[in-house]
C-alpha cells in the first residue's frame, strides 16, 4: 500500500483544510501510546509541518492495567505555521480504554473529536476507574462528537490469519488506531511499514501483523460512515528557513551536541552516567556513536560516575556526566572538586519533580537554586540552559564552550519537558559549527627568580583567569591535584588565610568573567522601555509557553515585552539595564520562584513571580491570563 493510491482513494470523502491540529493519544501504560505518538509525530515533520510534542506517562515500569495512574498519553501539535507549544487543548483524543477517557475528558473542549475503543468499556472496566454509569450511554458525551470503535475486535479480526491469541493479537491495535488516524490527516505510510520491519526484523511474522493492523485502520477510516471527513494541514514551508530538517527530542539533540561539542574541540567524549529518569536516553544514545570517537561508562552509582568523567577530563578528554535533581545532590561533593581542580565538566541535569524521588517522569525547573549554590564553600558554577528540544544541541556547544575556554564545570539545566518532547530542528553544515579547539599545556610555563623555567598549574591567563591543562604523562609538567587549597600559582598545598581568600575570589571572577552574550529583548517598539511597559522573562523550556501567551497578547492589541534568560550565571552584563527598562517584570516558572529570587536579590527590582509545580508544562492561555493582568495592573 502506498500514500499515493491511499491519497486517490479519498476522494470519495469530503476534505477539510485545517492551519493546525491537536492530537491526544491516551491508553493504558501498556498500550504502546508513546510509540504510536512518536510514529505519528515521524510521519508529520516528513510532510514538513511544524510541530511540538508532549508525551506523559507514569513513573512506574507497568502501572496497574486500566488504573487512573497507569494512563500514559502523547500529544502532538502540528500546523502549517510556526507553533511553539504542544497545544492547550486536544481537538482529538483517541482514548484505548475508560481510564484514558476519565484522566483526559476534562483537557478536551467541548465539539472536539473523541474516538474511543468501545471493546475496553467494560463494567469491571468501567468500576476500575469509578464510573457508576458507561459515559458512552448516559449523555455524559453529548458535547463532543464521539466516534465508538471497536478497536480490540477489529483488530484481532484483521490478524486472524496469523493464528495469533486474541492476547498477542490485541497488543497491535495501536497500529490499527494509527493507520486509522493516518488516513484522517493523510499522513503517509510507507515509513512507519519500513519502522516495523526494522523494529521487529528478528520477527517478521510480529513485523507483518503489526503492518497488518495499520493497514486495516487505514482502511477502516476509508470505507466506514462514522469517518465521513478527512483533514488535510499544508507543510509549515513558510515557518522554517531553507535547509536540511529531521524530527528531533531534547535528549537526542543533546547527544548530538555533545558529539558535534567534541569534534569541535577535537577531544574524545567521555560521558559518566548512572540510569536515572528523565536523562537515561542521553547515555542510550550516545553508548551508540563509540565510532566518533565516544566513551560510555555505566557507573555503579551517581557519584562514580561524575568522578569517572572528571578522572577522564584530568586525563585530557570531554567530560561530561547526565543526571537529574536527585543525582546532582549526590554529585556535588565531586562538582566541588572540579571547582577546586579547575577543570572542564559538563553536568547535565535533566531536571524532574521533586523532592527526592519527587515525580520521575514529570517536569519541573525546581533545580537551579541547587545548581548554583548547592555545593559546601564558595564554588560557582556557569549554567546554560536551552530554551526548546532542538535548542539543546546549541546549549550544549555553548557549555562546552565555557567549560573548555574557562577550565570550569558548567551546568547545563534542561527538564523532562524538553528532554522528551520534540520538534523540527535543521541540521547545521559542518562549517556552521564553532571552533572549539584548546591548546595543552606542553612545557614549562614560568621563570623563577634564579632562571629555571617550571610549570605551574595554575599560572592563569589574563583574559579568561583559566589555568592550563595539563595531560598526565607530559613530561615536566608534574603537578599535585586534589581537593585541599592549593596555593596561587604552584598549584601546592596552602591553609594561608590570604591564599585562600585569593583563590575564592580568583575563582569567583572567572566565573563572572565568563563572556555571555548580552540580553536582546522583543519589545514592539523596538528599544527596551519605549512603548511596552511590561517585560515577560523567562528561562529554559518555558519559552515556548510564554511566547505563543505573548502571540495572543499581542495579537488581542496588547503591547507586551518578551526576552528569555540562555546563561543564568553569569546573567548578561546588560540584565540590570533591561530590568530597570519597565514598569513591571513578570517571571513565569516551574518552581516556587527561583529565578525570581534571584533577580531581586541581584538587582532590586520587583519581580512579578508565576509559578506553577504541577508536573506539566505552561498552557498558553494560562499565562495569556497572568500578563493580561500584569498588563492592567501596569496601566
Amino acid at each position: 500500500m502506498t500514500t499515493e493510491v491511499n491519497q486517490a482513494s479519498l476522494d470519495n470523502k469530503d476534505v477539510r483544510r485545517l492551519d493546525r491540529v491537536i492530537i491526544r493519544f491516551a491508553g493504558d501504560s501498556g498500550d504502546g501510546m508513546q510509540l504510536t505518538g512518536d510514529r505519528f509525530t515521524s510521519e508529520t515533520a516528513s510532510l514538513g509541518n511544524d510541530l511540538s510534542t508532549l508525551p506523559n506517562f507514569p513513573a512506574e515500569i507497568r502501572a496497574p492495567a486500566g488504573t487512573l495512574p497507569g494512563v500514559s498519553s502523547f500529544q502532538v501539535h502540528f500546523a502549517d505555521h510556526d507553533i511553539l507549544t504542544p497545544g492547550d487543548a486536544p481537538d482529538v483524543l483517541v482514548a484505548m480504554n475508560p481510564a484514558a477517557l476519565k484522566a483526559n475528558l476534562a483537557d478536551v473542549p467541548r465539539g472536539a473529536e473523541i474516538i474511543v475503543n468501545t471493546d475496553e468499556f467494560t463494567p469491571r472496566a468501567l468500576a476500575k476507574v469509578g464510573y457508576a454509569a458507561n459515559p458512552l450511554e448516559d449523555g455524559s458525551l453529548d458535547g463532543y462528537s464521539v466516534h465508538r470503535v471497536p478497536l480490540t475486535t477489529l483488530t484481532v479480526e484483521a490478524l486472524k490469519s496469523f493464528g495469533l491469541s486474541r492476547k498477542d493479537a490485541d497488543r497491535s491495535k495501536n497500529m490499527f488506531a494509527l493507520g486509522l488516524l493516518s488516513w484522517m490527516y493523510h499522513r503517509p505510510t510507507a515509513n512507519t511499514e519500513r519502522f516495523l520491519r526494522t523494529k521487529f526484523a528478528k520477527r517478521p511474522e510480529i513485523a507483518e501483523a503489526n503492518i497488518t493492523a495499520f493497514r486495516a485502520g487505514w482502511n477502516f477510516g476509508e470505507t466506514t460512515e462514522d469517518f465521513a471527513v478527512s483533514y488535510e494541514v499544508a507543510p509549515a514551508s513558510s515557518a522554517f528557513p531553507a535547509g536540511t530538517y529531521r524530527n528531533i527530542s531534547g535528549n537526542l539533540a543533546l547527544a548530538y551536541g555533545l558529539i558535534a561539542s567534541a569534534h569541535c574541540a577535537d577531544l574524545p567524549l567521555f560521558l559518566g552516567s548512572y540510569p536515572i529518569t528523565p536523562a537515561s536516553d542521553v547515555l542510550h544514545e550516545l553508548s551508540r556513536h563509540k565510532n566518533f570517537d565516544v566513551r560510555t561508562f555505566q557507573a555503579e552509582d551517581e557519584i562514580a560516575g561524575i568522578g569517572a568523567a572528571l578522572g577522564a577530563a584530568f586525563g585530557g578528554a570531554l567530560g561530561v556526566t547526565t543526571t537529574s535533581g536527585p543525582g546532582v545532590a549526590l554529585k556535588s561533593e565531586t562538582i566541588g572538586l572540579a571547582v577546586s581542580l579547575e577543570l572542564p565538566l559538563l553536568i547535565i541535569d535533566i531536571q524532574r519533580g521533586g523532592p527526592s524521588t519527587g515525580l520521575p517522569t514529570k517536569t519541573e525547573q525546581a533545580d537551579l537554586l541547587q545548581a548554583m549554590y548547592g555545593r559546601n564553600g564558595e564554588a560557582p558554577v556557569p549554567i546554560v540552559a536551552p530554551a526548546t528540544p532542538a535548542d539543546c544541541f546549541t546549549a550544549a556547544l555553548d557549555a562546552v564552550r565555557i567549560a573548555l575556554t574557562y577550565r570550569t564545570p558548567v551546568f547545563l539545566l534542561s527538564d523532562g519537558y524538553l528532554a522528551n518532547g520534540s520538534e523540527p530542528w535543521r541540521i547545521p553544515e559542518v562549517e556552521e559549527l564553532p571552533d572549539l579547539r584548546v591548546q595543552f599545556a606542553t612545557g614549562p610555563n614560568h621563570t623563577l627568580d634564579d632562571g629555571t623555567e617550571v610549570f605551574w598549574p595554575y599560572k592563569r591567563d589574563e583574559a579568561t583567569l583559566a589555568r592550563p591543562w595539563a595531560v598526565p604523562g607530559t613530561p615536566g609538567l608534574e603537578h599535585r591535584i586534589g581537593g585541599i587549597e592549593k596555593q596561587d600559582g604552584t598549584g601546592n598545598i596552602s591553609y594561608d588565610p590570604a591564599n585562600h581568600e585569593l583563590m575564592v575570589r580568583t575563582r569567583q571572577a572567572k566565573t563572572d568573567g565568563v563572556a555571555v552574550p548580552d540580553l536582546v529583548v522583543d519589545d514592539p517598539s523596538g528599544a527596551p522601555g519605549e512603548g511596552a511597559k511590561v517585560l515577560v522573562l523567562g528561562w529554559g523550556s518555558t519559552y515556548g509557553p510564554i511566547t505563543a501567551a505573548v502571540r495572543r497578547i499581542r495579537r488581542a492589541g496588547g503591547s507586551i515585552a518578551q526576552t528569555h534568560l540562555r546563561n543564568l550565571n553569569p546573567f548578561p552584563r546588560n540584565l540590570g539595564e533591561v530590568l530597570r527598562a519597565y514598569d513591571r517584570v513578570v517571571v513565569p516558572e516551574m518552581n516556587l520562584g527561583q529565578l525570581a529570587t534571584l533577580l531581586r536579590a541581584r538587582y532590586l527590582v520587583d519581580i512579578r513571580s508565576i509559578t506553577q509545580v504541577t508536573g506539566l508544562p505552561y498552557k498558553a492561555e494560562q499565562l495569556a491570563s497572568a500578563f493580561k493582568e500584569a498588563l492592567d495592573d501596569a496601566h
